[in-house]
């Protein structure tokens, strides 16, 4: 079991950003999170392959380089397209689903109305990305 997970949170919205950081200190959990604001921020911070996050939580509608565009650079790399990354976004397009699927991901979350339920989405996430065995 990893007892800290490094985090990249790749997400434009400041809300957004705050409620991971909430609910990660809320839990009493130690991970790390690495954030970027847009793909194109993320792909800068993720040239350096020495300091690789465990997992990504990607939200899909961002500017500059939207989640899509971001999974093709990503999902092309030799290195960088083993991390785990999980779609964290209010899209429920079936046509976004299957994309990202095609490309590669971890998994779909759909964000939730509540923050309870928000809570608890995360919490079965980091929960399961802390007892799997990470490439490394």
């Amino acid at each position: 079991m990893i007892d800290t997970l490094n985090i990249f949170l790749i997400e434009d919205d400041r809300i957004e950003v705050m409620k991971l950081n909430r609910t990660i200190s809320s839990l009493k959990l130690k991970h790390k999170i690495t954030e970027a604001n847009n793909g194109e921020d993320a792909l800068k911070i993720l040239e350096n392959k020495d300091e690789l996050p465990d997992i990504i939580l990607l939200d899909l509608n961002m500017p500059k380089i939207n989640g899509l565009e971001f999974l093709n650079t990503l999902k092309s790399d030799e290195i960088l397209r083993y991390i785990p990354t999980i779609i964290l976004t209010t899209s429920s397009n079936k046509k976004d689903l299957l994309e990202c699927y095609k490309l590669g991901i971890a998994g779909y979350v759909l964000k939730p109305l509540t923050y309870d339920d928000y809570v608890l989405k995360i919490r079965k996430i980091l929960d399961y990305w802390s007892i799997n065995e990470l490439y490394k």
